[in-house]
């Protein structure tokens, strides 16, 4: 049966990063096909994540590829992913610490609708910022893998505004906390907000708020997530790709694909936009907490 094929989503992210590999190494498909002396279609169904895929498969593609022996594996962490009905990811077991299988899929959505109790979002955080959380989220790392890790995620935030293919919609819903919640300091704290007023007046990024006032809801109960939807295909020959909710933990993220899971934080998400400010209330209440910083 078809839903016993495997989660779409590792198949959707390793067809992804093939498909990269081989376009970035120069190979076509038909030639990848001979080398490897697979169909052509074999190839292509991988690549558009159709199916579950081998783990000799995913071997074969990197070594022909020249991908390296740590991105090799990961990917074939995500291989043997794609045999399973749904997924729990770790990045500590399939992935090396900084390769986050959640990039592929950002990149690939057309809106992103994100709630967070605990910080802000990394496709809004300052360079500052994003330092500042890589020594909390990095004790043991180097001031050179710490930089690393802030080059990762300011090249993520080209995305909202690259030219082709149409950056995603970006909606983001904050609670009131994560804006009073000091990072790195006075200086880092009020730059990032700052930095946030900017990023609310692109015209596909919206941010609201929720205030503290509004007591317990939906969104404090599921915590921080992000539901991605996806374009239709191109000629509008297929259905689009199914959202995913994506939740991140201290040692691994879940991806949801399925009508369940899928519904239950949508509930949540319209659950928060009920409470939230409109956004030129929350740009009123960001320039507030601006002015109540520097006058601490």
């Amino acid at each position: 049966m078809a839903e016993d094929i495997g989660s779409t989503v590792p198949r959707r992210q390793l067809g992804r990063l093939l498909r990269q590999y081989r376009t970035e190494a120069g190979v076509t498909l038909d030639a990848a096909a001979e080398a490897l002396e697979y169909s052509r279609q074999k190839i292509w169904r991988i690549e558009c994540g159709m199916g579950a895929v081998r783990v000799l498969d995913v071997k074969a593609m990197c070594e022909l590829y020249g991908v390296s022996d740590e991105l090799a594996d990961a990917m074939k962490g995500l291989a043997a992913e794609t045999k399973s009905k749904g997924w729990w990811h770790a990045y500590g077991d399939a992935v090396p610490s900084w390769f986050e299988l959640y990039v592929g899929l950002e990149s690939a959505a057309a809106s992103l609708r994100q709630y967070q109790e605990t910080v802000i979002p990394g496709l809004l955080q300052t360079h500052e910022y994003i330092r500042a959380l890589a020594r909390i989220d990095q004790p043991a790392a180097t001031d050179e893998e710490r930089e690393h890790a802030v080059q990762v995620r300011l090249q993520r935030q080209n995305l909202l505004s690259r030219r082709l293919p149409q950056p995603p919609t970006l909606d983001v819903i904050l609670s009131e906390a994560v804006l009073r919640r000091r990072v790195g300091g006075l200086g880092v704290m009020t730059g990032q907000l700052a930095g946030l007023l900017e990023a609310s007046e692109k015209s596909n990024v919206s941010v609201r708020v929720v205030p503290l006032s509004a007591g317990p809801h939906l969104g404090a109960v599921a915590g921080s997530f992000v539901i991605l939807d996806f374009p239709a295909a191109k000629g509008g020959r297929a259905a689009p790709e199914p959202s995913v909710v994506y939740c991140e933990s201290l040692t691994g993220a879940l991806y949801l694909d399925k009508p369940t899971g899928l519904r239950a934080y949508e509930e949540a998400f319209a659950n928060v936009a009920q409470l939230a400010q409109s956004q030129a209330e929350s740009r009123d209440t960001i320039k507030r907490i601006i002015g109540e910083l520097r006058h601490d």
